[in-house]
């Protein structure tokens, strides 16, 4: 016996200890443990880093197109009849076995400084990748601030929608009480059960959107579906901040630091060395060559090993071209990039208009989130010092069920305009820390 109450014992302290263990294992994220996590395992970051790295290898390469290259030969041939010995270069009739090895190089001297514009242009380009990963990177951080709190804001709501579910069900029990004392109709309690099931029903809709939010910020941290996520709930008092700098003085200082603002100037630097590229198309070109070689032939009455060191030949040798007429193609090419150089200024100024309106916005909806804060508030503690005097009346039987439920929806949309009001005035003032260079912090 004793021995099976041990194993019994053991059972139920492994049992405790997973259960304990699956309870603490649900970690509670921050925002800023948020951005962290995502910075380093969201896949649209990861696609932008890998996009970097492509640049860093077309710079890479375009730095090496400047050295000569080196290739080496070799070739077995047998001919037979009237030929040309491919070493003698003499007429002979008769067959022959012929070897043949080189080693030939060449480099571009002189290519209308096309090269050097190359490698400038792919060092612009590699740059840019940079700022457009950046980019990338406060892109998702703003998606990551807006669910975190839109997840917030609906779990504050499963909490209001849970409060008025309970109260609504005491309100039930209490109207069944009077309704068979007979102080009230029939329809006051049925208004009652009425008002508890669209409670329940607000509390499963509040749950849904909440969870939805969790999903969405999980595919945002590259989380698997089997791992849980909680979010960290943030203080309740939300002070009003002063705006220090205007809309425009903001506008200015996120000119100097948003990388899509960088990137945009070195979109038009890189079009301009395309111009410069394509003009060196209409100067000449000059290459040096050379090659080491020799070879072997069956006529000649000398060993193989022999004839290898008397047929060893070197080469060297300089050439120039000099374009005449190509069509129109170098002519067509400056033409584009002139037109491209146009293009990406007048996308610079479409960044700028954007990042304007957006920080005109956010500035705006923060001044009116501050006012619809106070407004809301005030309300709030208004409607629930009229809910509750609205139900000690019901309790002594001066207010009907209907006016009861009146009152309390009135309390339930001023407690969520507050917690839309709060959430908003904290969104819109992370935004426009956000746009002065500032870190995304609650």
């Amino acid at each position: 016996m004793k021995y099976y109450f041990f194993i019994a014992c053991l059972l139920f302290s492994l049992f405790s200890f997973g259960q304990e263990a699956t309870s603490n294992s649900t970690k509670v994220w921050s925002l800023e443990e948020c951005i962290t996590y995502a910075l380093e395992h969201n896949i649209t970051i990861k696609d932008a880093a890998l996009n970097t790295s492509i640049a860093k290898v077309d710079y890479s390469k375009s730095k090496s197109s400047r050295l000569p290259n080196l290739f080496g030969s070799a070739s077995q041939n047998y001919s037979s009849g009237t030929s040309i010995d491919p070493i003698t270069s003499d007429y002979v009739s008769d067959q022959i076995n012929s070897t043949n090895i080189g080693i030939n190089s060449s480099m571009t001297l002189f290519q209308g400084n096309q090269l050097n514009n190359q490698i400038k242009q792919n060092k612009l380009f590699l740059d840019q990748r940079i700022y457009l990963e950046e980019v990338e990177k406060n892109n998702i951080q703003l998606n990551i601030l807006e669910t975190y709190l839109q997840a917030l804001y609906s779990k504050e709501s499963v909490t209001i929608a849970e409060n008025n579910l309970k109260a609504s069900e005491q309100e039930v029990i209490r109207a069944k009480t009077r309704l068979d004392a007979g102080t009230i109709a029939l329809n006051d309690y049925t208004d009652a059960q009425s008002q508890a099931a669209t409670n329940k029903y607000n509390v499963i809709a509040a749950k849904n959107d909440y969870q939805q939010y969790i999903i969405a910020l999980k595919q945002l941290l590259e989380l698997t579906p089997s791992d849980e996520l909680e979010i960290e709930t943030i203080n309740e008092n939300i002070e009003l901040v002063n705006l220090e700098l205007n809309q425009v003085e903001i506008y200015n200082k996120a000119l100097k630091t948003l990388p899509e603002i960088n990137a945009s100037n070195l979109n038009i630097a890189a079009n301009e060395k395309e111009l410069e590229i394509a003009k060196g198309g209409f100067l000449p070109s000059l290459y040096l060559s050379g090659s080491l070689g020799s070879g072997y032939t069956s006529i000649n009455d000398n060993t193989f090993a022999d004839q290898f060191d008397v047929n060893f030949n070197q080469k060297l040798g300089l050439s120039l071209t000099i374009p005449i007429f190509n069509k129109n193609q170098t002519k067509a090419a400056v033409q584009t990039a002139k037109i491209n150089i146009e293009k990406a200024e007048i996308q610079k100024q479409s960044t700028q208009k954007e990042v304007y309106q957006k920080i005109e916005t956010a500035y705006q909806n923060t001044l009116s989130a501050q006012e619809q804060l106070v407004a809301a508030d005030a309300s709030k503690v208004a409607a629930e010092q009229s809910y509750k005097l609205a139900l000690k009346k019901y309790e002594l039987g001066d207010l009907s069920t209907t006016d009861l439920v009146i009152n309390q929806n009135t309390f339930t949309n001023a407690q969520q305009n507050y917690l839309q009001a709060k959430y908003l005035n904290i969104l819109y003032h992370q935004l426009l820390q956000f746009y002065q260079g500032n870190d995304i912090k609650l």
